[in-house]
């Protein structure tokens, strides 16, 4: 490592190929690939505050967002590095054409920014994927692509609103908002070291 923390060159090359495979692999809908990436898969969706982990978990994470949208495919807008992750900025594309949750197929096309951090071990084994986005973003555009007018529509908005109603009754994962802050460090409404 650097003075900073940061791999070396061949160990930032390494990482980039594990994750541009992974992306290329999920696009193309080979979870065996997939999965290989990972010695145990483990996914964190922050947006909906859920965690998929094993291998059976996360399969059935591919399957669910893939039965709600078969088309969904990746534009990579940035990939940096850090000193353990690898942070991809991207846009997801898809059409909805099957539940997403509670939420029923409205055939709307959606293209959202995200942003994915692959977190490596001291090993360099990719330990978790770790995805941040805008739920708002996303759900204006499936809902916002109906026609409101069309009286035959309105079963369906109707139907929306009930899957966004239950949704919210969800509770987080607790991994997910039992954090600790790492030590050493302070920040606002922390108390000063000492």
């Amino acid at each position: 490592m650097t003075g900073f923390g940061i791999p070396r060159p061949e160990v930032l090359e390494a990482r980039q190929k594990l994750v541009l495979d992974h992306f290329r692999d999920e696009v193309a809908q080979d979870w065996d690939a997939t999965l290989s990436t990972f010695p145990h898969p483990h996914y964190e969706v922050i947006a909906t505050m859920t965690v998929h982990d094993g291998e059976s978990a996360v399969r059935g994470y591919y399957h669910d967002t893939r039965t709600a949208f078969p088309d969904q495919r990746h534009e990579l807008i940035a990939l940096r590095h850090s000193a353990d992750a690898v942070i991809v900025e991207f846009w997801l594309l898809g059409t909805h054409l099957g539940p997403f949750g509670k939420l029923p197929p409205t055939g709307s096309k959606f293209r959202v920014r995200m942003t994915a951090y692959f977190i490596f071990d001291a090993g360099e084994n990719l330990v978790c994927e770790r995805i941040y986005f805008d739920t708002l973003s996303l759900l204006k555009q499936l809902v916002g692509g109906i026609d409101k007018r069309k009286p035959k529509n309105w079963l369906l908005l109707v139907r929306l609103v009930r899957g966004l109603l239950a949704m919210t009754g969800e509770q987080p994962d607790r991994r997910l908002v039992e954090t600790t802050e790492p030590a050493g460090l302070t920040g606002p409404g922390s108390p000063a070291p000492g």
